[in-house]
């Protein structure tokens, strides 16, 4: 379980992640890389759910930006059916280990400055074990996962209330489950044309 948090306008894009890991054979926790840039196309990349998933389709998006005629409509359009690919044999090597496949899940945000668009876009991708081909759903102002904890609460981009808000989720989620399963520190991304930044807010869940 992770922290995935977006906020968009036309002009800037914020997006929060908490850096908790966890070896899903020795249960070993660590810091991970949940959100990462594809700077020379002032773009990002998220995720909740495997990171192991996340790291690969990172590989793949990253490649594919050295193309010549790369643009982010391009990737947002492509990306769904990598992830359809891929998903099986990572399915597989989780059966192999002895792990719950039912359980599986990712959410992918990809966003950032569209030169098409002259704006902000962003999209989020999601794929499960239901055996149906991953769903692409465009953000148009705020997405907040889990987002039980925050309902009622007004969407800001200050910093504060959005490290704020990480503790309230990373609570949230460590109740449900029993366990320590969000915390770390909470990184946030910023993006605007012509900038692309990322910054640690601080500990959560801890």
């Amino acid at each position: 379980m992770s922290i995935l948090n977006v906020l968009l306008s036309r002009e800037q894009m914020v997006v929060a992640v908490d850096t908790l890991a966890e070896d899903a054979l020795t249960g070993v926790q660590s810091a991970g890389a949940k959100m990462l840039l594809i700077p020379q196309h002032n773009l990002l990349l998220a995720a909740r759910g495997s990171t192991q998933f996340f790291l690969r389709i990172y590989e793949l998006a990253l490649q594919a930006s050295f193309r010549a005629e790369f643009t982010l409509e391009k990737l947002s359009t492509e990306l769904g059916s990598v992830i359809d690919q891929l998903w099986p044999k990572y399915e597989e090597a989780v059966a192999e280990a002895g792990l719950s496949v039912e359980r599986l899940g990712t959410e992918i945000v990809l966003g950032g400055w569209s030169p098409q668009q002259s704006r902000m876009v962003a999209t989020a991708h999601l794929k499960n074990a239901d055996g149906r081909p991953a769903t692409v759903q465009p953000i148009t102002g705020q997405l907040a996962s889990p987002g039980e904890p925050l309902r009622g609460l007004t969407p800001s981009m200050a910093q504060a209330e959005i490290l704020a808000a990480g503790r309230l989720q990373a609570s949230y989620l460590n109740a449900v489950e029993g366990r320590r399963v969000a915390g770390g520190r909470l990184l946030l991304g910023f993006l605007q044309k012509g900038q692309a930044v990322v910054k640690d807010l601080g500990p959560i869940g801890d």
